[in-house]
């Protein structure tokens, strides 16, 4: 059964993993996918129109609630029983989308605003306090208010946007001390997460970040800013979330900005450099893997104070040769 256009419309304002996710835990319970049928994330993704990040996702959200399970090979297993994986053509029969592919998976649309406007409130934030009008923001973007809410709701759960009197929207000054003050709380909190991670974080989800990276690492200069979140989040956000201390985890939020600077500032500058995260997040991976959470600790502090380091240079050399231009949505 096709999916209505109508109905595509209203499910674009769904991230694509979640679009997908959905799509194919509907189909998979109702047996229009084989049991045993092996999922690729290269033909899920071309199915879908999108890239293969949400996809990624995606399994792994089936994978928890068991409509998954992983092989000895590439991809997924459909299904719940212990089917013998079969090799059998995807079609799009099988996921209702004999009309195309769903337009939201297809363009990411709502990624695609979120990075513009989370780029243009980090140039800010490097000079100053600006009001961020929600109705302008959304005659500029030509989306709904609530649409604008949520983009507007995305950026102050990371720290760079914040509510102010008379909720009035502020992008969040970011001066040489408070740079200081958040890689300060990262480089004290997140290795004694880590560490009292190491133990519970699931064999196969450090083999699926270790591939990831390698994966990032042969094809760096293909990767694309959804994709760099995705991956700084399994270190820090995905990794961490296995440690013992939730209040440690809560006060870390704040602090998730600092893995966004970097990646805007360096794209912004005349001669880029490629940035070597990936590398030493795979360091750590890996020391993970081996269950060595002293090692894994320890690389990581050096990870953050160098980051800290790296972040501070970007971002002198890019006050020094830029000047803000206007947005219709920031006073």
């Amino acid at each position: 059964m096709s999916i209505p256009r109508a109905k595509s419309q209203t499910r674009r304002k769904q991230p694509a993993y979640a679009l997908i996710k959905s799509a194919l835990a509907k189909h998979i319970r109702a047996g229009d996918v084989p049991p045993g049928t092996v999922l690729s994330e290269s033909a899920i993704a071309t199915l879908f129109g999108s890239s293969r990040s949400p996809v990624r996702q995606a399994f792994e959200q089936l994978e928890h609630i068991g409509l998954v399970r992983r092989f000895d090979g590439r991809g997924v297993i459909a299904g719940k029983r212990k089917a013998d994986p079969r090799r059998v053509p995807i079609t799009p029969e099988m996921f209702g989308l004999t009309d195309g592919p769903v337009d939201a998976v297809r363009s990411d649309a709502w990624d695609t605003l979120y990075y513009k406007l989370e780029r243009e409130i980090i140039y800010r934030s490097l000079f100053g306090r600006f009001r961020v009008s929600e109705l302008a923001l959304a005659r500029h973007f030509r989306v709904g208010r609530t649409v604008a809410r949520n983009l507007l709701l995305r950026a102050q759960a990371i720290g760079i946007l914040e509510k102010g009197a008379k909720a009035h929207w502020y992008v969040v000054p970011l001066d040489e001390d408070r740079l200081r003050d958040i890689f300060e709380v990262r480089a004290t909190l997140e290795p004694l997460l880590l560490k009292s991670a190491t133990a519970t974080i699931p064999a196969a989800l450090l083999d699926r970040m270790a591939e990831r990276l390698r994966e990032g690492i042969q094809h760096r200069d293909r990767v694309g800013v959804g994709e760099l979140d995705e991956i700084e989040g399994d270190l820090h956000i995905r990794c961490l979330g296995y440690g013992a201390n939730r209040e440690m985890i809560e006060a870390l939020k704040r602090t998730h900005c600092a893995f966004v600077i970097g990646k805007h500032i360096q794209v912004a500058l005349t001669a880029p450099q490629i940035d070597s995260f990936m590398d030493e997040h795979l360091v750590i991976i890996e020391a993970l893997r081996a269950r060595d959470g002293d090692a894994a600790a320890a690389i990581l502090r050096r990870h953050i104070e160098w980051s800290h380091s790296k972040v501070a240079g970007w971002i002198a050399e890019f006050r020094a040769i830029n000047v803000i231009s206007r947005v219709p949505y920031m006073a």
